[in-house]
């Protein structure tokens, strides 16, 4: 009998935001993959240990997984990873492969869980809580209100267009900012809107900007924006 893929979403940052769900399936895993080149070095890795006290007692394999934009070279590292991957259902082992936030939103994690599937095999998805819904609570404020939309927009892809991102109604989350901070809050400050971000959501070195203009520079490739278009009062 083959294994099973499970794609587990281990949450933001704070351990204690793992779901019950994915520390059970973690724990009875035979195998717990974690994206990049050393397990110690990944985050999803150090997010799981917080939870899962035996976690180091497993047999755990650190997948390459590069934060590049090539599609060629993505492709190749997201083959060369379901390949691995089916290798261990095929032995009937089952597999968990570790993410940050959900596994649903802009993770990579979705591009071999479609191949793997594609080939025939059995694999799930346990959501973990998203980065920008920790951040908005770590902010103490909500997201969306009424009949406000939503937009959620991978910033570092969409820079150049962001001038028109930001007309958009509602609230905009702005996602993985990192490399182009200085451009995004530029256009933030340019669109008169309000805005606050939170770099590392979570984690030990967490940090918080209630303004936009006190955004840095320079940011960490997990630091979310959130935009909030002025509200009327209730």
């Amino acid at each position: 009998m083959k294994g099973r893929l499970y794609g587990i979403g281990v949450g933001p940052g704070d351990p204690e935001l793992m779901t019950i769900k994915a520390k059970k399936t973690i724990e009875a895993s035979d195998i717990v993959v974690v994206p990049g080149e050393k397990v110690e070095d990944s985050i999803a890795y150090r997010i799981a240990k917080g939870a899962c006290e035996h976690l180091d007692d497993l047999n755990l394999v650190a997948l390459e997984m590069p934060m590049v934009k090539d599609k060629e070279k993505l492709n190749t590292m997201h083959e060369k990873a379901a390949r691995q991957i089916e290798s261990w259902l095929d032995e009937g082992k089952n597999v968990s492969f570790l993410t940050l936030g959900d596994v649903t939103v802009y993770s990579t994690y979705m591009y071999v869980h479609n191949r793997v599937v594609r080939d025939g095999y059995d694999a799930a998805i346990i959501n973990g809580i998203t980065s920008f819904t920790a951040a908005a609570a770590r902010l103490n404020t909500d997201l969306v209100e009424r009949a406000q939309p939503l937009h959620v927009i991978p910033a570092t892809f969409k820079v150049d267009g962001m001038e028109d991102l930001l007309s958009l109604p509602g609230t905009k989350v702005l996602m993985k900012s990192g490399k182009e901070i200085e451009k995004v809050r530029e256009a933030i400050l340019a669109s008169g809107q309000k805005a606050m971000m939170v770099e590392n959501c979570g984690m030990d070195n967490e940090k918080i900007y209630l303004d936009a203009k006190d955004i840095p520079d320079t940011a960490s490739y997990y630091s979310l924006i959130i935009v909030k278009e002025p509200q009327e009062e209730a």
